[in-house]
């Protein structure tokens, strides 16, 4: 039995340890936000948190996430209470098909956690391995930093209060 700590949740599972997070995740635990790309590690699509790091979970074995916390698109945030990045999103009409949107969002997620105030080349170099067919990546980019300057003005109006 694997236990691991998703979206928040204490889960166990008796798949085999071999399979990869983004089945189980989708197969077992019927959250289908993740999606299936290319099964090499390479497009980003299956982008999900493990311990806060954006990783790849096509070729993830579930046996690594023992004891660890994942979090998928669906645990980012909810319709009700939305991840800034979810809502600029859609604000800002990013995708154009959509497919490779979770996995874009998760990745600029960690970004912003590990780096709250990146420069268009922290982004390129964070975002160069998420893949959009449709081509939103000036979108995507220029999403990325409206938020963390949002961000950051709300950070700086919230420590002149205090």
């Amino acid at each position: 039995m694997i236990e691991f700590i998703l979206n928040g949740k204490p889960v166990s599972t008796d798949d085999d340890p071999t399979t990869p997070l983004l089945w189980v995740v989708r197969d077992t635990f019927k959250l289908k936000g993740s999606k299936f790309g290319c099964g090499a590690g390479l497009c980003g699509a299956c982008t999900m948190h493990i311990d806060d790091e954006a990783m790849r979970t096509c070729m993830l074995p579930i046996s690594t996430v023992a004891g660890r916390q994942v979090t998928t698109i669906e645990g980012l945030g909810t319709l009700e209470d939305m991840h800034p990045l979810q809502t600029a999103w859609v604000d800002a009409s990013v995708p154009q098909c959509g497919y490779c949107q979770s996995g874009q969002i998760m990745a600029a997620a960690s970004l912003l956690k590990h780096n709250p105030n990146p420069t268009a080349a922290d982004v390129d170099a964070a975002m160069s391995g998420n893949i959009c067919r449709c081509g939103c990546y000036v979108r995507i980019k220029g999403t990325i930093l409206s938020v963390a300057q949002q961000n950051l003005a709300y950070n700086a109006a919230q420590e002149q209060k205090a």
